[in-house]
């Protein structure tokens, strides 16, 4: 048996296919059917009973798509397969069934809720450079002082990119160095040692996705936020890995984190080198980094200076005044 589909946009395509038409396997594999798009035309073809369940579930995600949803999440297609293979049609679209990821970003538009939109972009010179730097190659560097949005905008691109389906899952990691505080006299297991260093990176998401969904990922593994020595001894492979706090990082640390990436992979490391807390003589691994890499193709450093900053206007000035300081 034969069933056509019409697909109405090339968003619908881009949904049901997924990366690398990694929906497409599941479908034809789950339900034993072939499926293959030409033009505006998606065709179902297998045994009459596996086409009319794939082809219901083909049209089920169809309409969500068109209610407004802009991604089907690999939890969210195998849940429906399951229900749809079990013949628990839903008798009408419930959008809330497929959660959809943040709306919109180029402009970076990151959408918590419906009541609650806000755009997050570039908006100084050195921020558009950033934000190009990012869309154009595999590593980037951001350095410059606080409140520039080096660590924001790169966790955007992040959600973006997943987003689009550019990439499989978002890993965040920063150092955790002692401050002023050994780890050891905090309190609670190692995980909770090292949770405070982490905080910031939550934070950051939590602004940009619903607190569900991430649980959700962070579950499933779409998303990793973990300090930088669990990277050791990984390739990293379809992710988009930002590394935050990178002047906290030893000359060791650094190589060891760069050559983690895999194949399909995007790295953005953050970093300030006026706030290191590394001890007196160590080195810098974003330092060196800098020195040894700065001509090699296919890795962008982007500096930015108190004219990048978004915060409170006294930032800025604080940061100029330690400047002249210096």
């Amino acid at each position: 048996m034969n069933k056509i589909v019409k697909l109405e946009s090339h968003q619908e395509a881009q949904v049901l296919c997924g990366l690398r038409d990694e929906n497409v396997k599941i479908i034809e594999k789950e339900f034993n059917v072939t499926l293959s798009i030409r033009g505006d035309h998606l065709k179902i073809t297998g045994v009459t009973s596996n086409v009319k369940k794939a082809s219901a579930l083909v049209e089920y995600i169809l309409s969500a798509v068109r209610s407004g949803q802009s991604d089907l999440g690999m939890m969210d297609l195998s849940g429906l397969i399951d229900k749809f293979k079990k013949g628990a049609v839903p008798e009408k679209l419930s959008v809330q069934s497929i959660p959809a990821l943040p709306v919109e970003p180029p402009s970076l538009s990151v959408n918590r809720s419906l009541a609650d939109a806000r755009q997050i972009g570039p908006r100084t010179n050195g921020q558009i450079e950033y934000f190009e730097a990012i869309k154009k190659f595999d590593i980037v560097f951001g350095i410059g002082p606080a409140g520039t949005g080096k660590t924001y905008l790169a966790m955007a691109c992040a959600v973006e990119a997943l987003k689009k389906h550019e990439v499989r899952r978002i890993i965040l990691t920063r150092p955790a160095i002692e401050a002023g505080e050994s780890l050891g006299y905090l309190p609670g297991d190692m995980y909770e040692k090292i949770s405070p260093y982490l905080r910031p990176l939550y934070d950051a998401l939590y602004d940009m996705m619903e607190a569900e969904r991430i649980e959700k990922y962070i579950e499933t593994g779409i998303i990793e936020v973990a300090p930088l020595a669990y990277m050791r001894g990984r390739t990293l492979n379809d992710a988009f890995i930002v590394l935050d706090e990178a002047q906290n990082c030893t000359a060791e640390q650094m190589k060891m984190f760069l050559t983690r990436l895999g194949f399909d992979s995007k790295v953005v490391i953050t970093g300030d080198m006026t706030q290191s807390d590394l001890p007196e003589g160590k080195p810098i691994g974003l330092l060196q980094a800098q020195d040894i890499l700065k001509d090699i193709d296919g890795i962008r450093f982007i500096y930015f200076t108190g004219s990048d900053v978004v915060r409170h206007a006294l930032v800025q000035r604080i940061i100029e005044a330690y400047d002249k300081a210096r």
